[in-house]
């Protein structure tokens, strides 16, 4: 004899419709919150970032706490009496509860899909980076070339900055605010990462080729860029500052820096390596030893306090 389940009630659907209710709020407050756990936006691609980041939070908590409750509320409502060892009793397959569970997920992954290709599609309008293997570069939908500006050099481990317009060299990255900037990412030896967190942009930078990277800086302030690629020992403090500011700062700086001789620029890689053979301390290991610091017109700073 085959028994028909019965259909829940009101008091069942209205509780589900709570906690239905409770968990979109919590979701949605947590994924505003995350917000909070990024560095300060100051590029144009960095809020199409993080409104995907916070979507993906949201979706996360929304799935984590859902399994979360439900299991929490078998656990004490729905467990074994203290002493019961008997079996439980066998019940068939709901159709109804796993088409939910199966169309729940499946909207969800597409909905993740959907929002992360609008955003690469937004991003590649902006246009951050092309790849260049001996042809023209890209034109814009302008009709304009975007001739790059600025060249970075990557290398064990230290960066260099030139400006072959107005002929400076510097290992701390000036960038004029509101302004599309190219720039020209290339490695001397290994596969280095550029990649400035407050920008929310990351390129990986490989030997023999030239990749043009656009950024179109939003905020005013010193930010700091970071390797992002495992590149050997000192890869860690492989770091300089960007520096955005306005364009006649900008325009001031490329002047001053001009006029100023060339000096050896920050290296913390070949520093501590010179302390370590100074001291004849072997680290156990062998290790590559860092380039010669680049000689450039500005070394700029280490140590000031930057952004993010």
């Amino acid at each position: 004899m085959t028994t028909t389940p019965s259909r829940p009630g009101l008091p069942v659907l209205t509780g589900l419709a709570i906690w239905l209710g409770l968990l979109v709020w919590f979701s949605l407050w947590v994924g505003r919150q995350s917000y909070g756990w990024l560095p300060v936006q100051a590029s144009s691609a960095a809020p199409l970032v993080d409104g995907l980041f916070s979507f993906e939070t949201a979706v996360a908590t929304f799935v984590f706490s859902g399994v979360v409750s439900v299991m929490v509320w078998v656990i004490l409502f729905n467990r074994a009496a203290k002493y019961d060892v008997s079996d439980a009793e066998p019940i068939e397959g709901n159709t109804r509860l796993e088409i939910i569970w199966t169309v729940i997920p499946l909207v969800l992954v597409m909905a993740i899909a959907v929002y992360t290709i609008d955003v690469n599609r937004q991003i590649g309008l902006i246009g951050p980076m092309e790849h260049v293997h001996d042809r023209p570069e890209p034109v814009l939908a302008d009709g304009a070339s975007p001739a790059s500006e600025i060249e970075v050099i990557s290398r064990q481990w230290s960066w260099e900055f030139r400006y072959p317009t107005a002929g400076v060299t510097s290992t701390e990255l000036h960038l004029p605010i509101g302004r599309r900037v190219g720039l020209q990412l290339r490695s001397e030896d290994v596969i280095h990462g550029f990649y400035v967190p407050a920008f929310r942009l990351k390129q990986q930078v490989i030997p023999g080729r030239v990749i043009p990277f656009f950024i179109t800086p939003t905020r005013l302030g010193r930010y700091r860029l970071r390797d992002s690629e495992y590149s050997g020992t000192w890869f860690a403090a492989n770091q300089a500052d960007v520096v955005v500011q306005s364009e006649d700062d900008y325009q001031s700086w490329l002047r001053r820096a001009a006029s100023l001789p060339l000096q050896p620029g920050l290296s913390d890689a070949s520093r501590e390596y010179a302390i370590r053979q100074n001291r004849g301390r072997s680290s156990g290991y062998a290790t590559v030893a860092p380039a010669p610091p680049p000689m450039v017109n500005v070394p700029g700073s280490n140590t000031l306090p930057h952004d993010g």
